[in-house]
């Protein structure tokens, strides 16, 4: 974690910042949304307040969680935050040495309610103890889009547990199953092969309702002779997976065919063609692009791809007006797709490392429809 602190320091620096200000807009109960505060220190606590300065770094977290603090932020000093945040934070800012100094926030990190309790926490401070508060860039967003050898370790290991649940889905997957049914399944197995759960609803999506690319598993039965959607990730050691895959039980149709090819081919092609300094939308158009020129351009109307780690969505995104540039170690998903109203969809998604400039495919799971070739 020391390395990771020294890299946020010298963003601090370049920022202009005395001091960073780091925690979560709710209290964290799933896991979801402390990961600022978790990749800086370790923390895996639910609610908690991390300030570092160029000289300290401190922990502010409540009595249930003092002792965890202490285990898993050996590298922060623990601040007693008993109480609402009025009472202590004075406190805490003097104890960073933030008197008249720049102390900045991420607004992705509080609510509008808390900016306001803490902006009435500084104005009831003497003046020559205020600090000055700053919206600060995305600083630690920007140091998580980059994975270490540890980070992607994790992440490997998440992939690998996710195709591991698939494989055994689509082995054993039948017409007559219901979604919800399909879903439970692939998150039973997940949990009992050593995940700590999912990394988002899994989807599972049969005929025309896998047209919607983000649909939620129904009660209702799939069917044969319908495409069947699948999007699950696991979450492994705090890390994310993502994978989607599109079977269909019984014989395909042309039409089927058809749409699946051209997903595929423009999948394979980004796989092929991303390079490092791209921006997240040239490397969208390099699939969509494909997708276009078949005529099905409006059928593909999300991004190419996202980054994943501590979190499922996170920096790098690939899409249309994305400015942001590709690098090296950078781990995001591929995943075109073509929806059609009243028929149905077709997604094929994988994750990717960049290295050495180039994409390094992590997800091994067959990319066929046939059920044998799925569930080897």
């Amino acid at each position: 974690m020391s390395s990771r602190l020294d890299r946020l320091r010298q963003k601090m620096a370049d920022a202009g910042l005395d001091g960073l200000l780091v925690s979560s807009p709710v209290e964290d109960t799933f896991g979801n949304v402390g990961a600022n505060r978790r990749y800086l220190s370790g923390f895996t606590g639910s609610v908690g307040h991390l300030l570092v300065t160029q000289e300290a770094a401190l922990i502010a977290v409540d009595f249930r969680y003092y002792e965890q603090a202490q285990r898993e932020a050996p590298g922060f000093t623990l601040f007693p935050a008993s109480g609402p945040l009025p009472e202590w934070f004075a406190s805490l800012v003097g104890e960073a040495g933030l008197a008249g100094k720049k102390l900045g926030f991420q607004a992705s990190d509080i609510t509008v309610a808390t900016y306001q309790t803490i902006t009435k926490a500084v104005k009831d401070m003497p003046a020559a103890q205020r600090p000055k508060l700053l919206a600060a860039p995305l600083l630690v967003e920007q140091l998580r889009a980059t994975k270490d050898a540890d980070e992607l370790a994790a992440i490997e290991r998440a992939v690998d547990l996710g195709e591991e649940a698939f494989a055994d889905i689509a082995q054993r997957i039948e017409p007559g199953w219901m979604e919800t049914q399909a879903a439970w399944e692939i998150e039973k197995y997940i949990r009992e092969h050593g995940g700590e759960g999912v990394a988002f609803e899994i989807i599972v999506a049969a005929g025309p309702w896998s047209a919607m690319p983000h649909a939620y598993p129904r009660d209702e039965r799939i069917q044969e002779g319908q495409p069947i959607i699948i999007d699950l990730g696991v979450r492994l050691a705090g890390y994310c997976s993502d994978l989607s895959r599109t079977l269909f039980l019984g014989q395909p149709d042309e039409q089927f065919d058809k749409i699946y090819d051209i997903v595929l081919t423009a999948q394979l092609t980004a796989e092929a063609l991303i390079r490092k300094d791209m921006t997240g939308e040239q490397a969208h158009l390099l699939a969509h692009n494909v997708i276009a020129e078949t005529g099905y351009g409006e059928n593909f109307g999300h991004g190419l791809g996202h980054g994943v780690g501590l979190q499922i969505h996170e920096s790098p995104r690939l899409a249309r007006a994305s400015k942001d540039v590709l690098a090296d170690g950078m781990v995001f998903t591929i995943e075109p797709g073509i929806y059609i109203s009243g028929w149905g969809g077709v997604r094929i998604e994988d994750m990717v490392v960049l290295e050495d400039g180039r994409a390094r495919v992590l997800t091994k799971a067959p990319k066929s429809v046939r059920r044998e070739d799925l569930a080897r």
